[in-house]
Order: C-alpha cells, then sequence, then structure tokens
C-alpha cells in the first residue's frame, strides 16, 4: 500500500497537536485537587 504526502501530513498535524496538548499543561498553577471549603473543616 502506498502512502501519498496528504497521509503523513494528517499525522504530522495530529502529532503535533497532541504534543501541544500535553504540553499546554506544563507550568499550570494552583492546586491539583478541589480543596474543601473552609466551613466544613472548621466543623470536624
Amino acid at each position: 500500500m502506498r502512502f501519498c504526502w496528504g497521509q503523513y501530513a494528517l499525522w504530522a498535524v495530529i502529532a503535533v497537536l497532541g504534543i501541544m496538548s500535553m504540553q499546554s499543561g506544563c507550568g499550570a498553577r494552583g492546586d491539583l485537587y478541589l480543596p474543601q471549603d473552609s466551613q466544613q473543616q472548621q466543623s470536624r
């Protein structure tokens, strides 16, 4: 089976978008969990 240049371009675009979406989370700040409400913590 012979591949055309369009298939290579499609796979390249998919790879680039996948890598960019994985790297978009790098450097994100903030908590990695949902913090509990302060009222719930004080009542315990």
